[in-house]
């Protein structure tokens, strides 16, 4: 083969290889400063000569960039990597590029997100966790710096139009609202255009998006055939076929994260029901059959070994009949969930074939940010507002089974499934000290330049040298100083070489992960990881224990593709070494303290207010802006108009059919009610109804002296709840009263809080969203007593 360089033109329809050019990327410093007037000023018109500047132009030609991530897929769930699930689409573009068997990714969602689209390592960019546990401390705050340019800022200052689609999971959540700041969105991050949700899950049915910083509802309802990851592989060929029309020579990078396959596992039903009886063998039996496909495929080494079942997941054979029904059918419809999103990213790859822009695009496919989930817990689980598996039987869960993936429910698989999904590897998401939370499949295709077609490359490779890798291809420079902001380094490293060279050895030779306490670190060839939680264990165990309860162990991964053999008591004197690596790259790269407690302290526009107004029109105020009501004493006071006719609708409303509160009036009658993270839904019914004309109505809560209860959201949210007397009061006459047991704390992820609606998913099933108020709002005050 040929040796490759980063640009390939086309003459006279064939393709040559060509050096790029470097007249634009010589540059160190972005933005570029104005080009100087290079016509003529003149008192008269006649011998004044215009002068136009040169608009940027990418590097002679340079390719699209398309980079596509799905969520929470193990290593061995895609078809293309033996997995059970079929996925054609990823099949037919890794049969046009390269398959990498050793790709590594940070465990987590928004630290591999920050990673990617920066270069540098996650804590640098201040996302040692997700986001929505940021902590005050540099390695963990969710502040993406100014000196990590994403990629997207670069290639953009270089002459590419830039896009995002699906799931951004690195904004602080307090800048998520309405008046922002906009600095940390996708929009002052690089990308010209964004599509999507501004968190770390999403239904499916029934998201909070948002088009560039503004908030947007969905453009179809569940009943009407909407599903998200349709509509967002809709609104990025929409996009392209813009792009095409106005600019079609102009080179493009397009980020496509759809929310799939995060929980809940929405999908449509002729999805799941490919997969019926698929997976009646159960997870022990799935891990064989899928390493055997694995070591036919060649994805893993012929010496390879199947990790055996950690004792904290149950054998399969254990489990009753029921049981084994029902977690079977969980896995069907994660399947499904996988199945469709292959066939939506197909239809983007196909296109930008159609549009006949395949053959220079640069695509990199990763097929998950941290491997499965087994955030399901033990059991998995699975909602709809009033009945919570967490509290039914397993009969009674059968039951509802057929509905699993519908806009009703929330549901996520076991977590014995994960590992099943994770196969040849231990463990997963979360994870980092283990292969089963670290290492994805990637897919790379560029059919101009890669000549390879089907091969597989072994080195290995993190996400962090995406970037590089990027910047290589298009012949862009890395700046050193972007909006006089002095660059840190890339820590990535460009794997261009690994195009032609499937025998050339590795040049990442050293990277540290750290997830949740969870540590590894990998040097040369060996790996050596310390376990602190499982991911179900996070909010009993995690936080409460210290970091290093479980020992090191030592991994010889040249000759162990599994970590298959512990060889810490073999090798001491390694495992110290690598314990000191570890050491050194966590203090240089904000690391430290390990595990901080989230959310101590964190900024918030509601921060030391006590009193919050909201007027008519306030709509879609995240839970990072708005006060923390869940087991607060707290008054809710609407100054409203009643309509001769009458009104109904919502007056206020925070959160979702899976935890939130309502204050709303059906049928002439005021009604509160409160959903705290079902089945306790607690409400009160006026005795009277609501008259005409201008009225004031109340809600009071006067906590008990009993202290706050912690509650675990179906996201693994964590919240507090508190019993106390509650009063609902109509132009200062009570007209209802009783006790709560539990009072609504927010599904702070995925919905939000808005007046004279319920947008998103509804708090009751009273009511469908977004059961508009009728009359008029004046305002609405809310005080924390």
């Amino acid at each position: 083969m040929k040796q490759f360089r980063p640009i390939s033109i086309a003459v006279s329809g064939a393709l040559v290889l060509s050096s790029v050019s470097t007249s634009l990327s010589s540059q160190e410093s972005l933005p570029r400063p104005d080009p100087a007037f290079h016509g003529k000023i003149s008192v008269k018109r006649e011998g004044a000569i215009p002068y136009w500047p040169e608009p940027i132009k990418a590097p002679d030609g340079a390719p699209n960039i398309v980079v596509i991530l799905l969520d929470d897929v193990g290593y061995g769930a895609a078809s293309v990597f033996g997995g059970p699930v079929q996925t054609p689409a990823l099949e037919k573009l890794a049969a046009s590029g390269l398959r990498y068997n050793r790709f590594h990714v940070n465990a987590l969602c928004s630290p591999t997100r920050a990673s990617l689209l920066t270069g540098r390592n996650n804590h640098q960019v201040g996302f040692g966790t997700v986001a929505e546990s940021a902590s005050g401390f540099p390695g963990y705050n969710s502040i993406w710096p100014k000196s990590t340019v994403s990629v997207a800022e670069v290639l953009r200052e270089n002459g590419f139009s830039t896009a995002a689609f699906g799931k951004w999971h690195n904004t602080p959540s307090w800048e998520i609202g309405p008046t922002g700041p906009f600095d940390h969105w996708p929009t002052s991050l690089g990308f010209e255009y964004y599509y999507g949700f501004m968190a770390g899950a999403s239904s499916q049915w029934e998201p909070r998006l948002y088009r560039n910083t503004t908030a947007v509802e969905t453009p179809g309802r569940p009943e009407q055939g909407y599903h998200l990851t349709t509509d967002l592989t809709d609104d990025a060929i929409r996009w392209l076929h813009q792009h095409d029309a106005v600019v079609p020579d102009k080179p493009f990078f397009l980020y496509f994260a759809t929310g799939a396959t995060h929980a809940p596992h929405h999908v449509p039903q002729q999805w799941i029901d490919i997969y019926k009886g698929k997976f009646d063998q159960g997870w022990d039996k799935l891990r064989e059959e899928t390493f055997a496909r694995q070591k036919q495929l060649g994805v893993i080494p012929a010496d390879a070994e199947l990790t055996p079942r950690p004792k904290e997941l149950p054998a399969w054979d254990s489990l009753p009949a029921d049981e084994k029904k029902l977690l079977a059918h969980q896995a069907e419809v994660y399947a499904g969930f996988l199945a469709q999103t292959d066939y939506e990213v197909g239809r983007l790859l196909q296109a930008i074939k159609d549009e006949g822009k395949s053959d220079n695009t640069l695509v990199f496919y990763i097929v998950g940010d941290n491997g499965a989930s087994g955030e399901g817990g033990l059991d998995g689980y699975e909602s709809d507002g009033v009945y919570d598996s967490r509290m039914a039987t397993i009969a009674t869960r059968l039951e509802h089974a057929n509905e699993f993936g519908g806009e009703f429910f929330s549901n996520h698989y076991a977590a014995a499934w994960a590992w099943g999904l994770d196969a040849p590897f231990q463990w997963t998401k979360q994870v980092a000290s283990h292969l089963g939370g670290t290492r994805d499949p990637l897919i790379v295709s560029w059919p101009a330049q890669i000549k390879d077609a089907g091969g597989l490359r072994s080195q290995f490779t993190h996400v962090t040298d995406i970037a590089p890798t990027i910047y290589e291809t298009t012949g862009v420079r890395f700046p050193d100083v972007v909006n006089d902001a002095k660059q840190i380094p890339l820590e990535g490293k460009s794997f261009v070489y690994t195009f032609d060279n499937p025998d050339a050895p590795s040049h990442h030779n050293l990277q540290y992960f750290e997830m949740v306490g969870n540590r590894g670190i990998y040097k040369d060839g060996w790996w050596a990881g310390a376990r602190h939680a499982l991911p179900w264990e996070m909010f009993s165990i995690g936080y409460q224990q210290p970091i290093g309860q479980h020992p090191w162990e030592l991994y010889d991964l040249d000759h162990d593709f599994s970590q298959a053999h512990d060889l810490a008591e073999k090798y001491p004197e390694k495992l110290k070494e690598l314990q000191g690596a570890f050491d050194s790259e966590a203090r240089r790269n904000n690391v430290y303290p390990i595990l901080p407690i989230p959310g101590q302290g964190r900024p918030s526009p509601a921060a030391g207010k006590t009193t919050f107004t909201y007027r008519d029109g306030v709509t879609r105020l995240p839970w990072g802006v708005t006060p923390d009501l869940a087991g607060r004493s707290q008054r809710i006071v609407a100054n409203i108009e009643v309509p001769a006719a009458g009104a109904d609708g919502v007056i206020i409303a925070q959160g979702g059919r899976y935890g939130g509160f309502s204050l709303y009036v059906k049928d002439g009658t005021l009604i509160y009610e409160a959903n705290a993270f079902t089945p306790h839904h607690e409400k009160l019914v006026s005795s009277e109804p609501l008259p005409q004309g201008k009225v004031e109505v109340s809600f009071e809560f006067t906590a008990d002296d009993a202290p706050r209860k912690a509650e675990i959201g179906l996201l693994g949210l964590a919240s507090s709840t508190a019993g106390g007397a509650a009063r609902l009061i109509i132009n200062g006459k009570q007209v209802a009263d009783g006790h709560f047991e539990h009072l609504s704390p927010v599904n702070s992820g995925t919905e939000t809080l808005d007046v004279g609606a319920d947008s998103g998913s509804p708090v009751t099933d009273a009511y469908q969203s977004p059961n508009s108020f009728t009359g008029k709002i004046e305002k609405v005050t809310i005080n924390l007593l």
